[in-house]
């Protein structure tokens, strides 16, 4: 095992292979606020990459609800009991054990193999709440009854779990952009990369027998465009950009700006020790105690980020460039009253304004001969 520096813990942890980051790191940023579950990007990925055979329960994007949806069932809640409990400490050092400092002898990541049937109901738990609330009671900030969707891709890991534990070496991490993929001629199908996944997004196929897995949509990638699920998105929940290595962040790129700046996104499950690269803007309207789990000790000053975006503009042009174009967003400005994002080419790609254009028709419309009945 070698020593490698997990930022995310903000301490170094063992691992099987030698540090290497990648010139520059794909990540997403999800806003769980923002997500209704529509699914529009799970069907999206499914028919564009998993509609052959062997791969019909097969989902590199879904959308579950927490806290008890589950693909593949009990997914989380499983390693977390066979991890044990762990601590972070005042200034957000994790000193629990990860799932390569807690592997059992002669295996290099603690991990487990779902069966066929834990895959085979996606939708599990979909809409279930948790609480219940008494005769006579009511909201609050902090709700007695609540739920909220969760979208899940490959996290594209720093530290991967699945590379880690391939036997055959036919994982690995592209150093262009840190993508991760597997070269099936030299899969056999052992499904190690399947057990030692903690969050299961790699799948065995049993039609080809070999393992396969989200690709980042690199063939869209590489011509500067968002992956299929991010384009798609309705409610425009999703941003996807390249996070530059630590030390080196840019103010103007709104990656490296919302997760390493203002640590307004949060790693999910930061304390499995992959050190994955899909940050969460966590729900504000969730128990602090149960967030913290998921996404680490940064949940409160996250929350206060986002509810300040309001009167923030420089945070809130960062986030106007959710879903607003395909292009990959490398650097934003904010533009008199605009923001404005720029593509790889330095070029203008999008340009949203801070407050939304207001029309007031008139209450006839002459051209038309009709009464408009909305105007107050």
């Amino acid at each position: 095992m070698s020593k490698v520096k997990n930022v995310q813990l903000n301490r170094e942890m063992e691992y099987p292979y030698e540090e290497s980051r990648p010139r520059r790191q794909i990540a997403y940023i999800f806003d769980t606020n923002k997500c209704i579950a529509c699914q529009t990007c799970t069907v999206a990925c499914k028919t564009t990459w998993t509609s052959g055979k062997g791969q019909e329960h097969t989902f590199f994007n879904n959308v579950e609800t927490k806290p008890y949806g589950f693909y593949p069932h009990g997914w989380d809640v499983k390693l977390l009991e066979m991890l044990g409990p762990g601590e972070w400490d005042g200034g957000g050092t994790y000193n629990g054990k990860t799932i390569f400092e807690a592997a059992p002898p002669g295996e290099r990541a603690l991990g487990f193999l779902p069966e066929e049937e834990d895959y085979a109901s996606p939708n599990l738990g979909e809409d279930i709440s948790a609480g219940a609330v008494p005769q006579g009671a009511f909201f609050h900030n902090i709700h007695n009854v609540w739920m909220f969707y969760m979208a899940r891709i490959c996290n594209h890991c720093t530290y991967p779990g699945c590379l880690a534990a391939c036997p055959r070496k036919a994982i690995y991490k592209r150093p262009e952009d840190g993508i991760v993929l597997v070269d099936q001629s030299r899969c056999r199908g052992y499904r190690e990369c399947v057990k030692a996944c903690p969050y299961k997004k790699i799948f065995y196929n049993m039609v080809t027998r070999v393992s396969e897995k989200c690709i980042g949509c690199f063939p869209l990638i590489e011509q500067g465009e968002q992956p299929q699920c991010v384009k798609t998105c309705i409610g425009k929940i999703r941003l996807q950009g390249f996070l530059s290595n630590p030390g080196e962040e840019k103010e103007d790129n709104p990656l490296d700006y919302l997760i390493r700046i203002r640590k307004l996104a949060l790693p999910l499950y930061p304390q499995f020790g992959t050190e994955p690269n899909v940050y969460y803007i966590p729900p504000v309207h969730v128990p602090r105690l149960f967030l913290k789990q998921m996404f680490g000790p940064g949940v409160e000053e996250a929350i206060a980020a986002y509810r300040s975006a309001p009167r923030d503009k420089k945070l809130l042009a960062a986030l106007l460039m959710f879903g607003n174009t395909p292009k990959i967003i490398h650097r934003y400005a904010i533009e008199k009253e605009d923001a404005v994002g720029f593509d790889g080419m330095f070029q203008e790609a999008v340009r949203v304004p801070f407050t939304e254009p207001f029309f007031q028709r008139d209450f006839f419309d002459k051209k038309y001969q009709v009464y408009r009945h909305n105007i107050s």
